[in-house]
C-alpha cells in the first residue's frame, strides 16, 4: 500500500500514458490510471502504483505540486478504503 498514489488536480486531457509518462521521470511505475465518468470524460483524478515506497516517496516529494499540462497536481498516499 506505501506504493500507491492518488494523484488530484489533473488536467482534463491527461490520459493514463500521459499520467505514465509524468511519473515514470522519478521510478519505475506499476501502474497509471486516470479516472474517467462514464461519458468517457475525465474526472481530473488517478492513481499511480509505483514499484516500490521509495519511489512512491520520491515522487510525492517531486511531482506534489509540479505544473503538469497547465495544473499543479497534487500527489499523495493513496488512503486505504
Amino acid at each position: 500500500m506505501d506504493n500507491k498514489l492518488f494523484v488530484a488536480s489533473l488536467s482534463f486531457k491527461i490520459r493514463d500514458n500521459e499520467l505514465l509518462d509524468i511519473f515514470k521521470s522519478v521510478g519505475n511505475v506499476l501502474s497509471a490510471k486516470v479516472i474517467l465518468d462514464r461519458d468517457g470524460r475525465s474526472k481530473g483524478y488517478g492513481f499511480v502504483e509505483m514499484e516500490t515506497a521509495q519511489d512512491a516517496d520520491k515522487a510525492i516529494m517531486q511531482l506534489n505540486g509540479s505544473n503538469q499540462f497547465g495544473r499543479d497536481i497534487i500527489v499523495n498516499k493513496q488512503k486505504p478504503r
